[in-house]
Order: C-alpha cells, then sequence, then structure tokens
C-alpha cells in the first residue's frame, strides 16, 4: 500500500499515537512506497518515532526526520503552508494549472498567489495589474457577449476572488463596470446614429431592446428614446 501523498496532521492525540506500535508499523511500511510524507504540528512526533525505531525514512520534504532535535526549525505555521503547496502540486501536477489556482485561492485567499508562485506560476504581475489587465479588457470587449466569469480568467483569479479585488482596486463591482462601458457606447449610438433601439442593443451586448430599454431607464431616468431626441436636440441634429 502507498500514497502519492501522506500528511501526518498533529493535534492532541499525536504524542499518544506515536507509542502505538501498530501504527508506527504501518507508517513504516507506507511510506516504502509514497512519494511524499508531510508532518504537520505534532505529527513529526510520529515520524521521530518511526525514526527512531530504525527505519530510514526516505522522504519527508524539507524535513528531515532523523535530524537532531535542536535542528529543526520548521514552524507550526509553516508545516501547514508547505503541506498546502505539496497538495498543489498533486492536484496542478494532475488536473492542470487552473484547478490548483482556484483551490489556493480558495485555502489562502490573500496569500494565493505567494502559493501560486512557489509552484511556478508566477507571471510577474500584481493583483492589482492583472485588475487593471482585465479591467482594460472588459472595456475593449464590452460589445460582445461577455461574462464576469471570462474576466476573471483574463485575470488568472478564481470569479470569487476577482470580484473582491476589482472592487478593492477599482472602486466598483466587475459588472457595474461593464455596464456602464455598454451605456456609454449606447448614448453615442443614440446621438450618433439613426439605428433603432434593438439594433444598438445587440451591438452593445445588452441583448435586446427591451432588456436595453429597461436598464437604461433604470440608470438615465429616461428612455432611449427619450435620451435621443433630448441629446439631439441639444447637439442641434
Amino acid at each position: 500500500m502507498g500514497f502519492d501523498a501522506l500528511f501526518v496532521a498533529g493535534g492532541k492525540g499525536a504524542r499518544a499515537a506515536a507509542r502505538d506500535e501498530r501504527l508506527i508499523a504501518w507508517l513504516r511500511r507506507v511510506h516504502a512506497n509514497t512519494s511524499t510524507v508531510r508532518p504537520i504540528g505534532e505529527g513529526r512526533s510520529l515520524l521521530e518515532a518511526a525514526c527512531i525505531n530504525g527505519i530510514q525514512q526516505r522522504d519527508f520534504g524539507s524535513y528531515n526526520v532523523c535530524e537532531e532535535r535542536d535542528e529543526r526549525n520548521g514552524s507550526e505555521a509553516n508545516d501547514r503552508v508547505e503541506s498546502m503547496k505539496s497538495a498543489l502540486m498533486l492536484i496542478k501536477r494532475d488536473l492542470g494549472i487552473d484547478v490548483a489556482r482556484n483551490v489556493a485561492e480558495r485555502l489562502m485567499p490573500d496569500a494565493g498567489d505567494s502559493l501560486m508562485s512557489l509552484l511556478g506560476d508566477s507571471t510577474g504581475k500584481s493583483p492589482a495589474d492583472k485588475v487593471r489587465a482585465a479591467a482594460r479588457w472588459l472595456q475593449e470587449n464590452c460589445q460582445r457577449s461577455i461574462s464576469i466569469a471570462d474576466a476573471a480568467q483574463v485575470a488568472a483569479m478564481s470569479e470569487r476572488n476577482f470580484l473582491r479585488r476589482f472592487k478593492m482596486e477599482v472602486g466598483v463591482t466587475p459588472s457595474d463596470y461593464l455596464l456602464h462601458a455598454r451605456l456609454a457606447i449606447t448614448c453615442s449610438l443614440l446621438t450618433d446614429s439613426e439605428l433603432p433601439v434593438d439594433k444598438i442593443a445587440r451591438r452593445t451586448g445588452m441583448g435586446n431592446g427591451d432588456r436595453l430599454a429597461k436598464i437604461f431607464r433604470k440608470r438615465m431616468k429616461v428612455s432611449p428614446t427619450e435620451y435621443r431626441m433630448k441629446t439631439r436636440r441639444e447637439a442641434g441634429i
């Protein structure tokens, strides 16, 4: 029996578990066919027990269980990060970088980018840079039928993290930003063209004339037709 990875968790029962001969024997057997074994906190005591009993441990990542105790400097927090990194490496290998990125952002929303950089997914761009690039993409593609999920992919973020980051950087939600861009083009077409409202709706990614009219009236307090008449009169057209 073996595993791709084995994480030995700590907790109140770890010290007692380290004295369980059956458990230690199982750990020795499994380790022989397991690629990566990582302790978390007090879980180190189980690995120490296996080492003390004369078993040569193969690979515990950044932690060698046979080192002298006074040479150990890994903290429990570092154990957790290293364990998550190992798990993410497996996810990246089996399911791809996008899935690994989404998992990283769910585990550590404020440190997902740091974790992914450790996995070789650093693009050299900060979260703010990614958000600004996505905002430009929304502006440039607002006339198409696009979604916020599409913009999140442009930013290489999970949708949840993208929504949070975008609001922090831009001050509005991605949906409001996209709608503002579409309404700006709509206003321009209403004033400068003879296109019917339904065709303008299709050209601005708003779907159809009825939907455009409903949104336009809610945001602009007038109907598209009223807006067209008013702005053309003011412009002398």
